[in-house]
């Protein structure tokens, strides 16, 4: 009897991490919601107004990313290089990583360095690819392929050819 409550337990904390049903209610359980959103839409219409940053890690970056996008990283991402790279503080920015978490994350670090303009790419790359628009690999290149950030992410994506090493 022990056992099979130990098991139903894990498999219930299994179910909150993973189950969520849409992008919508997993950005609602993990963000703070102190950075708004962009939706893919609205960034394909205004594209050029927007200088866009990669939050993912290099590998991801590598496999795939959107046109023009700057690669900052997230475990070792660097506000004094984004300075670096945008002096003006006024600048329309978004930041985007594979759903939306860990942009918000880099957001918020540039909104703390006095960025007025940030906003988080709702669904991040997914959800662009999941739109239909275009995806550029190393060489710039189009591509399908989205590194799925890991196995159990890759349901997120419903377009495209899934890569994870």
């Amino acid at each position: 009897m022990k056992l099979h409550f130990l098991f139903f337990i894990g498999f219930i904390s299994c179910l909150q991490l993973y189950g969520q049903k849409t992008i919508e209610k997993l950005l609602e359980k993990h963000n703070q919601h102190n950075i708004p959103y962009l939706y893919v839409d609205s960034l394909a219409k205004h594209y050029n107004k927007f200088v866009l940053l990669d939050s993912r890690e290099q590998k991801e970056y590598q496999v795939s990313h959107l046109e023009n996008a700057i690669f900052v990283g997230y475990n070792f991402f660097s506000i004094d290089s984004v300075i670096q790279r945008i002096p003006d503080k006024q600048t329309e920015i978004v930041v985007y990583c594979s759903l939306g978490m860990r942009s918000e994350k880099i957001a918020n670090e540039l909104k703390q360095a006095g960025y007025t303009h940030v906003n988080n790419l709702y669904g991040g790359i997914f959800q662009w690819k999941n739109n239909d628009y275009p995806v550029y690999n190393k060489q710039n290149k189009k591509t399908d392929s989205i590194h799925t950030y890991s196995k159990s992410w890759r349901k997120w994506l419903k377009n495209g050819i899934k890569v994870y090493e």
